[in-house]
């Protein structure tokens, strides 16, 4: 007889829970697949769509006003549908003007050859030729797409952004969040001694992980807040603080607690990364890099090696987050370290420095109060 266990309509077998979870990771599986084929779909009827429309215009020389007429009928013909706008036929057009190669974005190898942390980026993608590298559009959806048009020009940037917005699960605004930021001017930029502490496939990604600035703009002003101040309000949006961090950030706790030969200590911030499988000691100075800071942070990281780390841990990786930074005293000060840490600096004014720029002074309105 079959080994059963008691569940709130009677006996089910023993496994039943597992299998039952089994089948819900199938209908997830199947659902998600046929989101990408839906969005595949679409992504190629637009593009269709507008590749027809470009054929007329630069074939057969017919004029603007076809978009206009196309969008009436198109919309009488399918009256529930609002995706045949004018705007967003000239979208259509536009898509396929960028994209020829459509359902990829070619981009030449050369290219990422230039970056470090684009050949990590894009290390997965499928290789045309020797020359080129695809990247399947279908990866983000029309709306990110739009939005990536008219904001990023550049083809290798776009094919980033497309990839980076795929692995992250960035929302469309998200998206625009981190391109505003210059996301791609900063991954992979902290000052580091990766290359000298960890083994070649661990330090090429940790050093694409880790970037230099931080935009903590979400905090609000805090510019007069201590360190401890900071750590709260970190940990208080802890939500739009791991955005920041990256995909694969886990907080573990902040003034996590140690003891080392009988005496107390409290780093700043635990987190662990699911992809590097290492905790990341995270220390945060509210003043501009000392040299000195270096020392304290390798302490820390010795001290989780030691107590919390467990075997099948990678290093554990130090992070030190300061207020301002010269490059080359951070560059010195790791010379010699056996640790691996980086080292980065944090903005939390940007937000509002764009916006008080963007307010009239205060000589603007006397002057329009005289005239």
């Amino acid at each position: 007889m079959n080994e059963t266990t008691k569940q709130n309509n009677g006996l089910l077998p023993n496994g039943y829970d597992l299998w039952r979870k089994d089948i819900e990771a199938l209908i997830d599986t199947a659902k998600l697949q046929t989101a990408i084929n839906v969005n595949q779909g679409m992504l190629s009827l637009y593009w269709s769509i507008g590749k027809q429309i470009l054929d007329k215009q630069e074939k057969l020389g017919w004029g603007k006003q076809i978009i206009s007429q196309l969008s009436k009928d198109l919309s009488l013909c399918y009256p529930g549908d609002r995706g045949y706008s004018e705007r967003n036929l000239r979208n259509m057009k536009r898509f396929a003007s960028e994209y020829p190669d459509f359902p990829f974005l070619q981009v030449p190898l050369a290219k990422f050859k230039e970056s470090t942390i684009w050949q990590v980026a894009l290390a997965k993608l499928e290789k045309a030729n020797k020359e080129f590298v695809q990247v399947p559009l279908a990866q983000i959806t029309w709306y990110h797409h739009i939005s990536l048009l008219s904001k990023v020009k550049d083809d290798t940037e776009r094919a980033y952004y497309i990839t980076e917005t795929a692995q992250n699960g960035w929302s469309r605004d998200v998206m625009l969040m981190q391109i505003e930021n210059g996301y791609i001017h900063a991954k992979g930029h902290a000052i580091n001694n990766f290359e000298q502490t960890l083994p070649p496939p661990q330090s090429d990604l940790a050093k694409y992980i880790f970037k230099d600035p931080y935009n903590f703009s979400f905090l609000g002003t805090v510019a007069l807040q201590n360190e401890l101040d900071i750590e709260k309000s970190l940990t208080s949006k802890i939500t739009d603080f791991l955005l920041e961090m990256g995909r694969g950030f886990a907080y573990i706790g902040r003034q996590y607690h140690i003891t080392v030969d009988g005496d107390d200590y409290y780093i700043d911030l635990l987190m662990y990364h699911l992809k590097l499988h290492c905790y990341v000691v995270v220390e945060l100075k509210a003043v501009e890099f000392k040299p000195e800071f270096v020392s304290k942070l390798n302490f820390y990281i010795s001290a989780v090696d030691d107590s919390v780390k467990s075997p099948e841990d990678k290093p554990t990786i130090g992070l030190l987050l300061c207020r301002s930074k010269s490059d080359k005293k951070a560059e010195f000060s790791l010379r010699g370290i056996t640790q691996p840490m980086g080292i980065a600096q944090y903005e939390t004014e940007k937000l509002f420095a764009d916006v008080a720029s963007a307010l009239p002074q205060i000589e603007d309105i006397e002057n329009s109060l005289d005239n």
